[in-house]
Order: C-alpha cells, then sequence, then structure tokens
C-alpha cells in the first residue's frame, strides 16, 4: 500500500488532529461523555469543536477550496445562527426515516462539490463537515432535516432519526492504519463499507484495487452531501494528477472518472430494509469484506447487524469491525457484541488489534464459523 496512518488517540482533547514532528496526523478523542436514557444511542461528546474537520485550520494541510465556498471563521456560530434564522421551518416531530434506496451519482459532477470545502488526510480528500451542516441549514434542504434535529437535541445521534453519519469517529481512523500496518488485501474484492458516513473506508478499498465498493449509511443527507462529494473528489483530484499537460490524456479524464464512480454504488437506509433492497436484484453477489466503524455502540441493533452480515457476506468472505469496548450511558460495546455473536455460533470473533489500553478501542475480525 501506498499510504501511511500513524494515529494515536489522547483522552484530553476534543477529536482535534495535531501534527507531531514528523508531519503524520493524530486524531484526539474527545473526552467520554454520558448518554441520557432518553437519548439511547452512541456515546459521543456534542462539543461543536468535535463537528469540524478532522484537520485543525492552521495545519499545513489545512483546508482548500473547490472553489464553491470557503470555510467559515467561526462554524459553530454559523450553525446556530442559521438554526436560529427564520427561515427554518418549524420543528416538527417526524417518523423514523427507514426506508432503504439507491442514490444514482448526478451527471454533472462539479455540482455535487458546489459550496463543499475540501480537506486533506494521507492519501485521501473529504469535505468539512462543519460547513456542509452550516449550508444545510441555510438552505433549508428538503426531507430529513437531521442537523437542525441534532443542534436542537444537543445530540451527535438520535435513535431512528439520525446515526452519527455527519461526522468523522476515532475508529474509523484506527482501521485505517490497521489497513496499510496489515496490508490488507483488496484488490479485485467486493467491499461494503456499512454505516460509512463519510466513505473513508471504502475510498482506500478503491484506491486499492477493490473491484467494487458499496456504500451505506442510515441517513439519505449523509450520502448526498458527504459520502457521494468524498468520492467525487477523490476520484477527479487523483485524475488531474496524472494527467499532466498532455491534451491527449485529458480529453480521457471524464471517461477515467466516470469508470471510477462506476465501480461504486451508494445507498441510505435501515439495515434490514437495505438487505432487503440489494439482495432481490437478481444476479446480487455477495461481499468478499464488510468494513465497519463504531455500529455496536446500541445492543438493540446487533440482532439486524448480525442478521446483515450473516445475509451479505460471502461464505470465505470477512468483517473488520473497530469498536470501543464499552459505550458509556448505552451498554454497547465489542465485549457485549462478541458475546452475542458467540451465542448464535454463526460467525467466530478474533480480537486483531487493542489501540489503546487506557481507552479499550478494538479491531475485530468475524468470519463463519462453516464456510462451506
Amino acid at each position: 500500500m501506498t499510504f501511511q496512518f500513524n494515529f494515536t488517540i489522547e483522552d484530553n482533547l476534543d477529536n482535534e488532529l495535531t501534527p507531531p514532528g514528523d508531519g503524520t496526523l493524530t486524531p484526539n478523542s474527545s473526552k467520554e461523555s454520558s448518554v441520557s436514557e432518553s437519548q439511547k444511542g452512541k456515546h459521543r461528546d456534542t462539543k461543536c469543536s468535535t463537528e469540524q474537520s478532522v484537520l485543525p485550520p492552521n495545519h499545513s494541510w489545512g483546508p482548500t477550496s473547490v472553489g464553491h465556498a470557503a470555510p467559515s471563521q467561526d462554524t459553530c456560530n454559523s450553525l446556530h445562527a442559521a438554526h436560529s434564522s427564520g427561515n427554518l421551518e418549524p420543528h416538527e416531530k417526524q417518523p423514523c426515516l427507514r426506508l432503504a434506496k439507491e442514490h444514482a451519482v448526478p451527471k454533472d459532477l462539479k455540482k455535487v462539490l458546489e459550496n463543499k470545502v475540501i480537506e486533506t488526510l494521507p492519501g485521501l480528500q473529504h469535505v468539512n463537515i462543519s460547513v456542509v451542516k452550516t449550508v444545510s441549514l441555510k438552505e433549508n434542504f428538503p426531507g430529513e432535516n437531521i442537523v437542525s434535529k441534532t443542534i436542537s437535541s444537543h445530540s451527535d445521534l438520535i435513535t431512528g432519526v439520525y446515526e452519527g453519519g455527519l461526522k468523522i469517529w476515532e475508529c474509523t481512523f484506527d482501521l485505517l492504519a490497521y489497513f496499510a500496518k496489515a496490508q490488507v488485501k483488496f484488490a479485485g474484492g467486493k467491499v461494503l463499507d456499512l454505516g460509512c458516513g463519510s466513505g473513508l473506508l471504502g475510498l482506500i478499498a478503491l484506491k486499492e484495487g477493490a473491484k467494487e465498493v458499496h456504500f451505506q449509511d442510515y441517513n439519505s443527507l449523509v450520502i448526498d452531501e458527504v459520502t457521494l462529494p468524498n468520492m467525487v473528489a477523490n476520484s477527479t483530484l487523483e485524475d488531474e494528477e496524472n494527467d499532466g499537460n498532455e491534451p491527449d490524456v485529458k480529453r480521457c479524464r471524464k471517461s477515467k472518472v466516470a469508470q471510477k464512480l462506476g465501480q461504486c454504488r451508494f445507498f441510505s437506509g435501515e439495515w434490514s430494509k437495505f438487505c432487503k433492497l440489494v439482495t432481490s436484484e437478481k444476479h446480487f453477489e455477495k461481499y468478499d469484506l464488510i468494513l465497519t466503524s463504531e455500529t455496536i455502540y446500541n445492543p438493540d441493533y446487533y440482532d439486524t447487524l448480525h442478521q446483515t452480515f450473516l445475509q451479505l457476506l460471502g461464505k470465505n468472505g470477512r468483517v473488520l469491525l473497530a469498536s470501543k469496548a464499552h459505550y458509556f450511558g448505552v451498554g454497547g460495546g465489542v465485549h457485549l457484541f462478541q458475546k452475542f455473536v458467540e451465542e448464535r455460533n454463526v460467525f467466530k470473533t478474533r480480537t486483531l488489534e487493542i489501540i489503546d489500553e487506557g481507552l479499550k478501542r478494538f479491531l475485530i475480525e468475524m468470519t463463519f464459523k462453516y464456510p462451506s
């Protein structure tokens, strides 16, 4: 692999990235805080600083505009100002948006990156999520209205409404680092980035030769405004870097980008509905590899997640899962999930790595016990 991640996580800072002396990135996790019983879900720090990009504004790889938007000087204030403006519709209680659907890649790729600020990680580009939130509030996007709901509820997660996709969680970096360290093989495989959020896991799989990558997140706004733009940004940027000044090469650029995007599919919706949607296809092929990060925070979801793996994973495939040992206030975590899996006697789990003895973040692998 040509990329490298060297991440350590501290428990005394607010999920920011600070560059050590060698220029590598180090994400620092937010402090653990309890979740109220009325908001069972992911254990998350809801400080405004954690909603911003994983890169600090003064980093040498700091945010670079794609030409359609510029970073707000005070994104937190912008979010709350937009939320409190008269342009928003009254907050109404809405039913859970659980239906699954596939999201088509727009023909006009420039439009996908409108109002987006692109930032850099080693080997990856990603949109500044705080800008996405601010714009979605100001422009009053139709549909889920999840940004205003997270602000009004002071939570990064609302069970059954919003499942945390508008944030890059620390265990995602653990998996990215593991890909490089263990030289995970993606070439020729079919990969699912489950609960993808920004889609960084699937993007690396694609860059490393996966023949097909599917991205799934609970919320459609996350797919449309974060995952898809990240895919487009990485596809177009990589192609531009390889263009040089040769006219003949530049003429092939659009077709190359279209080919890369053609290897990807994007879905939103609840897991069981997503399974039903994809498995109903006439020529559905199961996944060789399923990647997922911090999706086992809530024990109420374990049965659906287990069924998702059972229906979608190829018999010789594997799941790579990253999670904390325990999510305070919710009760989920690695140990409880492993116990749940073992009791069903379908999959076997193996601990690949313990990232931090203090914070107890784990990487585990799941494979079928009886693959034949």
